[in-house]
């Protein structure tokens, strides 16, 4: 895959401009016939229509868009700064457009194609290989021209409804244009104001690429644009493939952000956050792409889960401070984004839209992103619970295809994070696409709790600390070592049995006890699939590249954040070593007790719901027997 990023060069948009300018000037629009009259009905934007069908009929018209945009203010000579903007924006947009589709050419062999038909006429596969290629050339222009709008028009005011689809026509590039132009004129025409025609002109922007989106399928030489990445530096506008950036500017950031230090306990889970903050910081511009991602070790997804209280909602506001001040050091773009419950709609398919658009913007390569779910056995529902709302399907199915779906591309430039109190109430597939298991379980040791008070309660007394060193056992990578160490061996009972059964006539010395310990797991918890022992080895690799990135290298982003892809992948190599059969049963078990928990509280739930259902029908038993001998009961 070519993750690599093309500049795109003003000489190559400078070189469309004459063209541009033409169509925002004058052209002349072959279109078909919808049978409406070109005369509006006083008062209205509806048109006469013929009861004669004229279906097939193709008529021609003029597009004078400058003229039109100077119609919406006649008693002013001169085109508002709004106007102007428009006009000025779509000749851009042009202008960028055919420069993209002059670089689709030289990607697919299209311009030499159509160097050897100006000599010749082309026959043969030559011939329908170059009508497909100058399709698709001309589907990549009519895209890249109405994501150029979509990004750089803001729209004001209500969002227009009533704007209609251009009449795209995909024999060459100038053509589809020439049909968005015609689409941009009749949107703006008859506008009241600017604010109206700002909506309006956006809402054709956004149709347009519905409708493009629509018919991709339609296109069979598409294949080499999906990779492709374009930017142009002078209107900090990309292309990402057909992916949508969003056009909306994103809100700074409010939130509480916590320090490392105002975390007791969770020691692992915090050791990986700031590792994972480090991480993300790594991601290159140019080449979007993150050298943990090629080397290893990457925590694209994550589950945190734990009781109520023990500092889940902590730990997010952590990760989210030490990444905003690295962003803010660095001068990057920092995407944070929350999908909650005030997110699933009663709409059919708004959730889904609403999950897929957090993804989206978490996604866009031109930041560094942190999205978090929550409460995620709220969002998002077990696929066999009938139960929960269609709009909890929605978003399960979301997530689960953006996290690990065909088409989910990791770049490394932000991670996805799932919360919750009961994680044995999330679909199994889902929960396994998380790529590691964080315990959140807040404060353990009696100095965990001598800490956490003493760090809660504040300066304001005179109560001696007494025989205690504070925060003593907070020390990072002392507290991490001591909670690695104890998964040596397994924390539940059920993964401690399978684990006395393997040490009896096992040792952990080769490749092959790893993958018999790993099928016995298998064969105790069915749950345990393929997905687990990626999961468990992408584990591992972290593990491997469990290098502390030194605190100086994001002090100035000179020293690291701005240097080079192959520098970063080269200085994080240099910290690298090898794991060892420690870690891998260390991971193996940490993993493995996470889903064996999941069982047990799951279990633990139907048992006490059995025994509920069992309490209450023993009490109607007893209340109908007295009802009956009080003479109460009728039958």
């Amino acid at each position: 895959m070519d993750t690599g990023l093309t500049t795109i060069d003003e000489k190559d948009i400078a070189r469309h401009l004459p063209t541009a300018q033409s169509m925002v000037t004058k052209l002349v629009l072959l279109e078909a016939s919808d049978g409406k009259s070109r005369t509006e009905l006083a008062g209205t934007r509806r048109r006469f229509v013929s009861t004669v069908s004229t279906a097939g009929a193709k008529s021609s018209r003029e597009v004078e868009l400058a003229n039109t945009l100077s119609a919406i203010s006649p008693d002013d000579g001169m085109l508002s700064p709004v106007q102007h903007a428009i006009l000025f924006k779509t000749r851009r947009a042009i202008a960028v457009a055919l420069a993209v589709s002059d670089e689709f050419a030289k990607q697919t062999g299209l311009d030499s194609l159509r160097t050897k038909n100006a000599a010749s006429t082309l026959e043969g596969e030559d011939a329908t290989r170059y009508r497909a290629l100058l399709e698709s050339s001309a589907f990549v222009s009519a895209f890249a021209a109405s994501a150029y709008l979509h990004q750089k028009v803001e729209a004001a005011g209500e969002p227009a409804n009533d704007v209609e689809e251009p009449g795209f026509n995909f024999d060459t590039p100038q053509d589809a244009l020439k049909a968005l132009v015609g689409a941009l004129d009749a949107a703006a025409s008859g506008s009241p104001d600017d604010t109206v025609l700002q909506s309006r002109i956006r809402a054709c922007a956004d149709v347009a690429l519905e409708g493009l989106l629509q018919r991709k399928g339609r296109f069979s030489q598409l294949g080499p644009f999906e990779t492709t990445h374009l930017r142009l530096e002078a209107d900090d506008f990309e292309l990402n493939g057909f992916d949508v950036t969003p056009g909306a500017k994103t809100k700074p950031l409010v939130m509480t952000f916590k320090k490392p230090d105002e975390i007791i306990g969770n020691h692992i889970a915090k050791y990986q956050s700031m590792k994972l903050a480090k991480m993300l910081m790594a991601y290159d511009f140019d080449r979007q792409l993150n050298p943990f991602v090629e080397l290893g070790g990457f925590l694209f997804t994550f589950i945190g889960d734990g009781s109520p209280g023990t500092g889940k909602t902590i730990l997010i506001q952590m990760i989210a401070g030490l990444i905003n001040d690295y962003c803010q050091t660095a001068g990057y773009g920092f995407t944070y984004e929350n999908f909650g419950v005030d997110q699933i709609s009663s709409y059919q398919g708004k959730s889904g839209q609403n999950c897929k658009q957090f993804i989206n913007n978490v996604l866009n390569p031109k930041t560094i992103g942190f999205g978090t779910v929550d409460d995620i056995d709220q969002v998002a529902a077990k696929r066999s619970d009938d139960r929960a709302s269609a709009g909890q399907q929605e978003v399960t199915a979301v997530l689960m295809e953006s996290f690990a779906g065909a088409t989910t591309v990791v770049r490394g430039n932000c991670s996805f994070g799932m919360f919750s109190n009961y994680p044995e109430n999330v679909d199994d597939a889902l929960r396994q696409r998380a790529g590691a298991r964080w315990l959140v379980d807040g404060p353990q040791t009696r100095d965990d709790y001598i800490d956490i008070f003493a760090l809660l309660a504040g300066k304001n007394h005179d109560i001696p600390l007494g025989d205690h060193d504070l925060f003593s056992a907070q020390e990072i990578k002392a507290a991490v070592s001591t909670a690695y160490d104890k998964h040596n061996k397994p924390q539940e009972e059920g993964l401690l049995r399978v684990h006395e059964r393997f040490a009896k006539d096992n040792k952990l010395k080769t490749m092959a006890d790893v993958g018999t310990y790993l099928h016995m797991i298998k064969l105790a918890e069915p749950r345990f699939t393929g997905r687990a022992i990626k999961n468990i080895t992408d584990a591992i690799k972290m593990r491997a590249m469990d290098v502390e990135l030194p605190d100086e290298w994001f002090e100035r982003p000179e020293d690291f954040m701005h240097k080079s892809y192959d520098e970063k992948k080269a200085m994080i190599e240099e910290l690298r070593g090898p794991f060892t059969l420690e870690m891998v049963m260390q991971e193996i078990n940490r993993y493995a007790d996470s889903e064996f928990r999941y069982t047990d509280k799951s279990d633990s739930a139907a048992v006490e719901d059995i025994i509920r259902r069992e309490r209450q029908r023993e009490k109607a038993v007893k209340e109908i027997a007295t009802m009956k001998s009080d003479g109460r009961w009728s039958e």
